[in-house]
């Protein structure tokens, strides 16, 4: 059993590759609003993803916190434009606090790797 872990402390790994799967941590985006921190998520995602040997055509589930769920619809305007369509991955949404009190959402990425 081959399990590759990228970017590890004692805490967690950014990145864990097992049988063509990647996990990635949960990802969180500085930004003074939904829409800037969910950007700011996506990016990081994609950057992950892209060092795995992943793309965001490839995700098969997302699992998205968020602060507050009046603030569901900002996220989902810029969820909307990322992923490309067809590609839509199984999702979950939550309302949940955060790491810290200025964070508005985090997201949580598993997908199939090369």
């Amino acid at each position: 059993m081959s399990i590759e872990r990228i970017h590890s402390n004692q805490r967690m790994s950014k990145i864990v590759k097992h049988k063509g799967v990647v996990y990635l941590c949960g990802q969180v985006g500085e930004g003074r609003n939904i829409s800037e921190q969910t950007q700011e998520c996506l990016r990081r995602v994609d950057t992950l993803l892209a060092e795995a040997g992943s793309s965001r055509e490839q995700i098969l589930q997302a699992v998205i916190w968020v602060s507050d769920m009046s603030l569901f619809d900002g996220m989902n305007a810029v969820w909307d434009n990322w992923i490309p369509a067809g590609y839509a991955p199984a999702r979950a949404c939550g309302e949940a606090a955060l790491a810290r009190p200025d964070l508005l959402v985090e997201i949580i990425v598993t997908a199939a790797c090369d």
